[in-house]
């Protein structure tokens, strides 16, 4: 068994073999087969969302010796270097660490001169939108006027943040969170691979966890995998894993608020924080718990519902019959701005406490 994390192990080494951004493939593919490859390319979107791995399938899809159609073979010196990470001719930079004019110049000056061994030379710039303003300037020169031999691959998690002159220089293209269905697809073919042996509403909360970002489940995944061992993935142990609190508190604190008893819910919150539980953590998984809620309550055919056992989800069902559509707003709104204070609360858990006084209160 390989090493390497999995979402290094996984990395898509086809065009096909790509979970979502249909239609950024689509028009790359498209552009390999006509023989209209660009010289500059500006990829944006969340992180996680496949835009370095779009970025080197296409530098070797235009450097194969031996192309399929616009599958790069895999098999030829091409290809191989770049699998493997040892084509100089591919140049990827950080931006974040290296985003001063002295390594555009660099750069400027590097691509002067001819590929060593592949096609193009391919600059593969991530997180784009750190460069420095003369770094930048410096950057639109060079796309202004770019050798033959050159293509440019920008990547970049903020767009607002780019020159305007320098995405007007790109093909821009926009990759977007990946669903739900989307990532435990990806996940499901480590499980299959690794012989993984892990539970459904554990595989689905790996994905719930995620962010729409891939190579965080992965990673995620990658994680729980070496922390349990060979032995079966089940809900509990990603909990755990997690710091998640348990279901059963959630639905207790959501009792109280149902029964508008603002003694008991404090007293309740003071033994959760005694057995240990973090004030935000917890704060995360109310927040979580009552988005559940007030989406099976507002749209009860969605499947939003994950990591619940049949009678949790009768539990919640019914909790959310307790409440007016206009109360679990004001809830959810206010455990929101409740989550931001903690994170500059000298007391931990008072914004907690305090939010939950003031949803009992609002309570019809």
């Amino acid at each position: 068994m390989s090493n390497l994390v999995f979402y290094r192990k996984y990395r898509p080494q086809n065009f096909s073999d790509l979970i979502g951004q249909e239609h950024v493939v689509k028009t790359i593919t498209n552009a390999i087969l006509e023989n209209a490859v660009s010289h500059a390319y500006l990829f944006s979107g969340p992180r996680g969302s496949g835009k370095t791995t779009m970025a080197r399938l296409l530098a070797k899809a235009v450097n194969c010796e031996n192309l399929k159609k616009y599958e790069p073979c895999n098999k030829c010196n091409s290809c191989l270097e770049i699998n493997s990470g040892r084509a100089m001719d591919l140049i990827e930079i950080d931006a974040a660490s290296n985003r001063g004019i002295d390594e555009i110049r660099e750069l400027r000056e590097g691509i002067k001169f001819s590929p060593s061994k592949l096609k193009y030379k391919v600059f593969i710039l991530d997180e784009a939108h750190q460069l420095s303003k003369d770094a930048a300037n410096a950057l639109l020169k060079t796309l202004e006027e770019p050798p033959s031999h050159a293509i440019f691959i920008l990547a970049t998690t903020e767009i607002h943040k780019m020159i305007p002159t320098i995405v007007s220089r790109c093909q821009r293209f926009d990759f977007r969170k990946l669903t739900m269905p989307e990532i435990l697809q990806g996940l499901e073919l480590i499980v299959k691979k690794e012989k993984i042996k892990i539970e459904k509403k554990a595989l689905e909360l790996i994905a719930l966890s995620s962010g729409g970002a891939l190579r965080d489940a992965q990673g995620l995944l990658d994680q729980i995998f070496s922390f349990v061992g060979e032995k079966q993935i089940n809900i509990q142990d990603l909990k755990d894993f997690l710091g998640l609190a348990d279901v059963s508190l959630l639905a207790e604190l959501t009792d109280y608020l149902i029964l508008k008893d603002i003694k008991g819910s404090l007293e309740f919150l003071e033994r959760v924080f005694e057995k240990g539980y973090d004030p935000q953590e917890f704060l995360k998984d109310l927040i979580r718990y009552l988005r559940q809620l007030m989406v099976l309550k507002l749209s009860p055919e969605t499947s939003v519902v994950i990591s619940l056992t049949k009678e949790e989800e009768e539990k919640i069902k019914k909790q959310g019959e307790r409440f007016l559509e206009k109360e679990i707003i004001f809830a959810v709104n206010t455990f929101l701005e409740a989550e931001n204070k903690t994170k500059y609360s000298s007391i931990p858990q008072l914004p907690l406490e305090i939010a939950v006084v003031e949803v009992i209160e609002n309570k019809e």
